[in-house]
């Protein structure tokens, strides 16, 4: 799945953090429910419009990002 068909970044919106795209759910606000146990079917549940995409498409960003972090070695 390319993640940037669903998530979007405008300093506009949620002072630039990563949201679904055409909502104000930020990515950060659905990893943080499903690491406190939601699933995504809670989620879909709670949130109108929102669809099992958009949170693969979250779940898709958190690791894209993770990849691309760089590692730095103390010295």
């Amino acid at each position: 799945m390319n993640y940037r068909e669903r998530i979007h970044s405008d300093p506009n919106v949620m002072l630039g953090k990563p949201v679904i795209k055409n909502t104000r759910i930020a990515v950060e606000h659905i990893l943080q429910k499903m690491a406190d146990g939601y699933s995504s079917v809670d989620l879909v549940g709670m949130y109108p419009g929102l669809e099992q995409v958009d949170i693969d498409a979250c779940l898709n960003y958190a690791a894209a990002v993770v990849a691309s972090e760089e590692i730095i070695k103390a010295a």
